[in-house]
């Protein structure tokens, strides 16, 4: 029989008895249950999280087979929602989960969003539009916000607090077509950009077609760094490195950088690197190779 108390004791002792019985009651949502999401949402299950809002319209198939949890010979053309929420129910039969198959659409925003304590962005990295009205919705409702994006075999991550930077202020998506909000979301993610130097085949980056590469390695690692921005949040547990400051850890070049940039992609630090990534941009769609 399940005891909540005896499955998430391995936690007591980096966190108090009282502390996760307040983790307990907290509602997490989480938009995408792809390689990124599903991961936040099984390690965020592990930690003891009580409650979940879940969005996904996509099904799993062999592509994701790579990187994604849940994704396997037996799930290929199920609801990436429903497997992902019965391998958390797995963990934890007592979760409250509420899922979302259709996804993420302004029409059921205020829904998904409602009685949560924190967000966790789990979105498609080229779903900008969305995301976008997602932490739009996150600020107004004084939501924190928790993005985590996995960069060649390393994660970058980004936390929006209620009173700081909003995520429009911080990456000026304004006005821009959906090639110039990609690169500006990229490096608004990556100010470092430490996984540039390891890229094998620039050309399997593909802005136009929707695809890039994505490892394992960095789905993992966006889970566990993220996971803990979260505990931090929610128990008030010390201060919490927020936009315009986030961080990158790169395993593959044995990195650990902080990022501070006031102005967001304003700094002028951040238009020279757009300028730069234009370029190269440019290079790789005239099909030469980058060095």
């Amino acid at each position: 029989m399940f005891d909540y108390e005896v499955a998430f004791s391995r936690n007591i002792g980096w966190v108090t008895e009282k502390e996760q019985a307040i983790l307990r009651r907290k509602r997490v949502a989480i938009a995408g249950m792809g390689g990124v999401g599903g991961g936040h949402l099984l390690t965020l299950a592990r930690l003891g999280i009580g409650a979940f809002n879940i969005a996904d319209f996509d099904t799993f198939e062999l592509a994701n087979f790579n990187r994604q949890a849940g994704a396997a010979v037996s799930s290929l053309g199920r609801p990436k929602v429903q497997m992902l929420a019965e391998m958390a129910w797995d963990i934890n039969p007592g979760l409250n989960i509420r899922q979302f198959s259709e996804g993420i659409t302004l029409s059921n925003l205020d829904d998904f969003l409602k009685d949560v304590d924190i967000y966790v962005d789990g979105l498609d990295f080229f779903a900008i539009a969305i995301r976008r009205a997602v932490f739009a919705a996150c600020f107004r409702l004084g939501i924190p916000a928790v993005t985590a994006a996995p960069l060649g075999m390393g994660a970058a991550v980004l936390v929006f607090l209620p009173g700081g930077m909003s995520f429009e202020q911080y990456f000026c998506l304004e006005g821009c077509d959906e090639e110039e909000m990609a690169i500006r979301f990229l490096l608004g993610l990556s100010p470092a950009m430490l996984q540039r130097g390891y890229l094998a085949d620039p050309s399997r980056v593909n802005f136009e077609e929707r695809r890039s590469p994505s490892t394992i390695a960095a789905c993992q690692m966006c889970a566990g760094l993220a996971a803990v921005d979260v505990l931090k949040i929610l128990l008030d547990r010390g201060k919490t490195i927020s936009a315009p400051r986030g961080y990158h850890f790169d395993a593959y070049c044995n990195r650990f950088v902080k990022t501070w940039r006031p102005g967001g992609n304003r700094n002028i630090l951040q238009r020279i690197s757009l300028w730069i990534a234009r370029r190269q941009l440019a290079r790789i769609k005239a099909g030469k190779d980058l060095t």
